[in-house]
């Protein structure tokens, strides 16, 4: 399964205030590997960032004055998200942004090219399933690093390719901690480490030893003896006497 762990940075809290993404960053799982890929892009959103914005991510208006508007990269995010599963903290706010700069983007197009995010992706949102998984406690993205012993102590200011990037080591943590599982034998012969290709298996030697064997002592055996008695003068009957024909059934053993 192809998945994208993604974030975003914005000018705002709402894109009904006409508030724009200013940043997109994401990474690339494949069966519950990261390869490697991502997408990383720095926008120009054709208005000012507030201020209190600015104090979350760090990204003034000077940073992005230069950088390309939503329309000229759009349809590389779109090819680098399309028919993915979105795993994102607190989607519908990422999500809302998104659709909302691809609404704009149609409506200069005249077409409805691209999106709606969830009708050409499945969504994902970890803010949820850590909400389902831990009631009653804190579940942001800096609280489910401490909560998993997730290493986040680069991460001063938000930043898109960064909290995507920590956001994949939390899902797998929270959804079972494996990365991937390389039954391909052919790795070992080209060379290649364990790290590059994921978890390998490593046969264990399973020769056969002597069981030990732990026998009762006299108090032990004394002890069982008595208890047999006290059920045969309770219930009439032992059905540990059923078994006599066990070799030690009969000597209390």
């Amino acid at each position: 399964m192809r998945q994208i762990i993604l974030d975003t940075e914005t000018t705002g809290i709402d894109p009904r205030d006409g508030h724009r993404l200013i940043e997109i960053g994401a990474v690339e799982m494949v069966n519950r590997r990261l390869t490697g890929n991502t997408y990383h892009q720095y926008i120009n959103p054709e208005r000012d960032i507030e201020a209190e914005a600015i104090g979350v991510h760090g990204i003034t208006n000077e940073r992005v004055a230069d950088e390309p508007v939503f329309a000229e990269v759009a349809d590389a995010f779109w090819a680098f998200i399309e028919g993915a599963e979105l795993v994102i903290h607190n989607a519908p706010f990422d999500v809302g942004f998104m659709d909302h700069e691809f609404g704009l983007l149609n409506a200069r197009r005249g077409e409805p090219r691209l999106g709606p995010v969830a009708e050409h992706c499945r969504i994902l949102d970890t803010l949820k399933l850590a909400r389902d998984m831990h009631p009653g406690q804190r579940n942001s993205l800096d609280a489910l690093c401490k909560r998993y012993d997730i290493e986040n102590g680069h991460r001063v200011l938000h930043g898109a390719l960064l909290d995507a990037e920590i956001l994949a080591d939390v899902y797998l943590a929270m959804t079972g901690g494996q990365t991937a599982l390389s039954l391909d034998a052919s790795a070992a012969s080209e060379g290649q480490s364990g790290d590059q290709q994921g978890l390998s298996i490593r046969r264990l030697s399973l020769d056969p030893g002597r069981l030990r064997v732990v026998r009762p002592d006299p108090a032990e055996l004394a002890a069982h003896q008595a208890k047999l008695d006290r059920i045969r003068e309770a219930a009439g009957e032992c059905r540990w006497d059923a078994h006599a024909g066990v070799p030690g059934a009969g000597d209390g053993a």
